[in-house]
This record gives C-alpha cells, structure tokens and sequence, in this order.
C-alpha cells in the first residue's frame, strides 16, 4: 500500500501539470475518487477504513472499474467538481430524492459529459459523406439511404434525449 500511495504522489506531482485522460472510480464504501492513470488499483474495507493498493494484497480485495471522466488534469477536475458541488448546494434546481450534492455534481457532470459525446457522433454522422457499419471482417458495410437516414433519426433523438 505505501508503494502504492509513493506511486500515486509521484504521478500527481510529475504529471499534474500536463493535460492527460482523468478517470474516475469507486471505492469499497462508495466514494468517488480520480486519478490520471490507468494503473490497476483494488479496494476493500474492513469496520474501520477502506484500503488501497495497485495490487491484490486482501483476500477481499476488488479490482476496481476505472471509468474515462474527462480531458485535462487532476487539479482541473477537482476544481470542476467543488465548482458543481457549491452550485448544487446553493441552487434550487433538479436533484433526485436523496441524491446528496456531491452526488448531484457528479451525476449532472457525467450527464453534461453524456450529452457533448452524443451531439459528437451525431454531428460526424452528418459530416460523413456515407455511413457504414464494420462487418466481422472488418470490412466496411456501406448503409442504404433508409437505413442510413433511421441510423440518423436513432442518434438525433438520442441527442435530444441527453441534451434537455
């Protein structure tokens, strides 16, 4: 576990100031953490504390799911997320019953992420000059005017879904 946290110090310190991949993950009681590396880390707690480390060092030990947050670095991030955090706790806007503020900031980051991914893939849809699909070759699969335009009226409306 030292080794891990010596790791972790040294990342941070070393990279923080380069723009890179921020990935996000969940501890074994829940919390929210990111790191701007792909290292594997597991988690397990026990009554008292949540442990950490990059390898398998507890009998209850799980490997946790990195999950891709954003571009930028890790001081970018977490400026983000007290930004989100003090908006949620000072705003009267949506949240779901229960949903606490840190849990709010996330989920609306994560749907703000969501929404930019989907206007993406919608808008190189309709930059493209013919759509395909990869066949199990990998070859490509030109698409027929209906199918290409129901390929387009599915990712509008998925879109228009994320982006309300």
């Amino acid at each position: 576990m030292t080794r891990f946290r010596i790791f972790l110090a040294l990342s941070i310190f070393c990279c923080g100031s380069a723009a890179a991949d921020i990935w996000k993950w969940v501890d074994a009681n829940g919390e929210t953490h990111f790191v701007s590396t792909q290292t594997a880390i597991y988690t397990w707690a026990d009554e008292e504390r949540v442990f950490y480390s990059d390898t398998p060092d507890h009998e209850d030990a799980v490997l946790v799911q990195l999950v891709w947050h954003s571009k930028g670095t890790l001081k970018d991030t977490e400026a983000t997320v007290e930004t989100m955090l003090a908006a949620a706790e000072s705003s009267d806007g949506y949240a779901f019953p229960g949903e606490t503020p840190k849990e709010r900031a996330e989920r609306e980051a994560a749907e703000a992420h969501h929404c930019k991914r989907v206007t993406e893939i919608y808008k190189s849809y309709e930059n493209a000059p013919r759509l395909y699909r990869t066949n199990a070759k990998g070859d490509r699969e030109y698409l027929s005017d209906k199918d290409a335009k129901a390929t387009m009226d599915d990712a509008k409306s998925k879109m228009e879904q994320a982006c309300r």
